[in-house]
């Protein structure tokens, strides 16, 4: 397993698992069929609404003996509804209270957009606050609170794109460790790797595999399979890996941490095993050939009319 050596002398595993999508009712059998296999870093959010099961889940390991408290990473993050300076702690310890841990060991801001408090996804323009209203600077200000209060022990951002980050270092007194993006071989984000890596944040991967199973509102008519791609179906037959496993190596070995979502046993120790694969200099260099800077997960849905955010202004580009 490759982790990454954090200042604070924290070792962050570079695969975990991703829990987006998973059930109510399954996710807390794969959470513990995870740490069966070696799972040892966990994402999560409360809008995927299954927090309080996943506590469970590691509240049985940890009462079984499986595991202390310290051996495993933890990953949750901050709701577009809780942007202003006061709601972020309380978010943290809603959190805290569903996962049933003392504190996280890193908290993100989901993304760089606002809603009005309460509101967890708009149903009209004015359920969103713009970032005037809602200052990612002070956004962070209470992420800072967070840490100092030692409910969590690193702070990060999630979605945000090159100039985000560096408006934010301009006035942030702690640096983001992290920034979570989406991240593929259709979505290589090599620039924003760079970038971070100069900075040292870690970029974690979401959407490893393209996320076919996301919600219908995320998708788009013919969009491209990235499990089916010939090109990584032929590196995968060459070695004898599943595609999946190519991928999830191809991002491991390019630096960054990566976290796919399984609720399948099978699946989930083939996930695994990626972390043990070794692709050679020509199969990388392939597979960095194929970004055409395809977003499965695109914001969109962010932007209807009226609303203060638009793709342009979200991603920068």
């Amino acid at each position: 397993m490759r982790f990454f050596e954090l200042e604070t002398g924290a070792r962050w595993p570079a695969l975990g698992l991703g829990t987006w999508k998973s059930a109510p009712g399954e996710v807390a059998d794969a959470v513990g069929e995870a740490i069966e296999i070696g799972y040892r870093h966990f994402d999560c959010s409360p809008i995927y609404g299954n927090e309080a099961e996943i506590g469970q889940a590691f509240n049985a390991a940890m009462d079984a003996g499986q595991l202390r408290r310290e051996d495993f990473w933890v990953t949750s993050k901050l709701w577009n509804s809780d942007h202003l300076r006061a709601d972020v702690m309380p978010a943290l310890k809603r959190t805290l209270e569903d996962l049933r841990l003392d504190y996280l060991d890193l908290y993100l801001v989901h993304w760089p957009v606002a809603h009005r408090p309460g509101v967890g996804f708009p149903e009209n323009p004015d359920e969103f606050l713009t970032l005037d209203d809602a200052p990612i600077a002070e956004t962070w200000a209470g992420m800072e609170e967070a840490l100092g209060s030692g409910l969590c022990r690193h702070i990060g951002v999630s979605n945000f794109s090159r100039k985000k980050i560096q408006a934010l270092l301009a006035s942030a007194m702690v640096r983001p460790v992290a920034n979570q993006v989406e991240c593929h071989p259709f979505l290589a984000q090599r620039d924003l790797l760079e970038y971070c890596n100069d900075q040292n944040i870690v970029l974690t991967a979401y959407s490893p595999l393209g996320s076919k199973d996301r919600p219908d509102f995320v998708k788009h008519e013919d969009e491209p399979r990235l499990l089916d791609s010939p090109v990584i179906r032929e590196i995968a037959g060459k070695h004898g890996f599943t595609a999946g496993q190519v991928i999830l190596a191809w991002a491991l070995q390019r630096g960054t941490s990566v976290i796919p979502k399984s609720t399948d046993p099978g699946r989930l120790r083939e996930n695994f095993a990626a972390a043990q694969i070794t692709l050679d200099e020509t199969d990388m260099s392939v597979i960095d050939g194929m970004d055409r800077h395809y977003r499965f997960v695109d914001g969109s849905f962010w932007c209807p009319e009226g609303s203060p955010y638009t793709l342009e202004n979200l991603w920068d580009e």
